[in-house]
């Protein structure tokens, strides 16, 4: 089985592979703090709780965008997996070629979700992700990454919201019955969401004018994508393992 680590700046997103078949998901805190036994002990409990044997964990792949947990991550997954594990990075095979003008400068998790999307869905493909910010990625037809927009996700703007002002409350992000909202709630869940989707359609539309590409296949994924997915014609798919399968495709690149 393979275990694929996807870290983002809240979560770590943890999933197990038999072959092509993904066979659980979880999630835990990003925890910068963590020392490599806490996570050995997290992330093996995790897989036993869920009746996964760590023993039949025989490789690992991980993504990520918070450079300080790595050094205790990786050592954790040697430690307590017995398994030197693929790291998304330079030099590495992922089927997607970075022709913007700073390669360097696009994120680990923005190559796994193109090279998942261009592998499931072909190209031109524009790859959405509502994660702690929002991604818009275009990946031309022959698998290159040309363009990309980030903004911020819901949660950085509903943060704002009460953090950097007196009277508002912390909120549940969804979406309310009306966008005529009658009091400070919905009227903030209101703001938020309904922002989204008018931001997403904008920005999707302008891109695929801008790119001049015809047939462009538009994937949502991310936690909170799939509240703005079923509210808008724009996103043709969405897809919460995109990430996950993303990384089981660049794994499967690799000579091991």
């Amino acid at each position: 089985m393979l275990l694929t680590i996807d870290v983002g700046n809240t979560n770590i997103t943890l999933g197990v592979f038999d072959k092509e078949r993904l066979v659980g998901t979880f999630r835990i805190t990003t925890g910068i703090n963590r020392t490599s036994d806490e996570f050995g002990v997290v992330i093996g409990d995790i897989l036993t709780y869920n009746n996964i044997e760590k023993s039949c964990i025989k490789d690992a792949i991980i993504a990520s965008v918070v450079p300080n947990v790595m050094h205790s991550l990786v050592n954790s997954v040697k430690k307590y997996f017995d398994i030197n594990p693929v790291i998304v990075g330079a030099g590495i095979r992922t089927g997607i070629k970075v022709v913007t003008e700073n390669p360097k400068q696009i994120g680990a998790d923005r190559i796994v979700d193109a090279a998942g999307a261009y592998e499931l869905y072909g190209g031109p493909v524009l790859v959405l992700d509502f994660g702690t910010a929002t991604t818009y990625d275009l990946v031309d037809a022959d698998g290159a990454f040309v363009s990309g927009v980030t903004a911020p996700g819901l949660r950085i703007s509903a943060k704002a919201l009460w953090e950097d002002t007196a009277k508002l409350p912390e909120i549940e992000i969804v979406k309310p019955d009306s966008i005529l909202a009658k009091e400070t709630i919905t009227s903030m869940q209101a703001g938020l969401v309904y922002g989204q989707i008018g931001q997403t359609e904008y920005i999707v539309k302008h891109m695929i004018q801008e790119s001049g590409y015809e047939n462009v296949k538009v994937v949502a994924t991310g936690g909170l994508g799939s509240i703005i997915a079923k509210e808008t014609d724009c996103i043709d798919v969405y897809d919460p393992n995109l990430t996950l399968q993303g990384m089981r495709f660049i794994y499967n690149k690799q000579n091991r």
